[in-house]
């Protein structure tokens, strides 16, 4: 595979792309989905896309053969500050995710320094993510550091 890869964010324009990424790493993420998750999904994400993609989420993409072959978003959090966000610019990595035939390439460094690049250059504190196994050695290498906390997480599921 020859194809050049562009770098760079996506736009409006790449609603359905990103939304047929979305669902790919879920696929790959789950193992599968059900028809209903599958529908609810294409019926939530545009939407969701339009109202936040460019200021709340900003999605770090790699274009070839004319279309998104992976994608990183960056979600920015602006909570009260505190000590560690002393101006409340928090950001968490959401589905990081390339087309098996583009991995082992480097497309994820390329896209996670981008967005690490944004993220101090927007003054954003920190940025937080869950990594796979499969991803860890990558985000090391970038500068992620496991997180030790004196907080346990928890959660409390309202609705599926």
């Amino acid at each position: 595979m020859s194809s050049e890869i562009i770098y760079d964010t996506a736009n409006v324009n790449d609603i359905s792309e990103l939304v047929r990424l979305r669902i790919a790493y879920m696929i790959d993420d789950f193992g599968s989905i059900s028809d209903h998750e599958k529908k609810c999904m294409e019926e939530q994400l545009p939407g969701y896309f339009e109202r936040k993609l460019g200021k709340e989420l900003i999605a770090f993409v790699a274009r070839a053969e004319g279309r998104l072959v992976a994608a990183a978003y960056l979600l920015i959090i602006e909570k009260p500050a505190n000590p560690f966000l002393l101006n409340g610019y928090d950001s968490e990595v959401l589905s990081v995710y390339t087309e098996p035939e583009y991995r082992a390439r480097g497309i994820c460094s390329k896209l996670m320094s981008n967005m690490i690049n944004y993220a101090r250059e927007k003054d954003i504190c920190r940025i937080d993510l869950v990594a796979t196994k499969e991803g860890y050695p990558v985000y090391k290498k970038l500068g992620f550091e496991d997180r030790v906390q004196k907080y346990l997480d928890m959660r409390m599921k309202l609705k599926q």
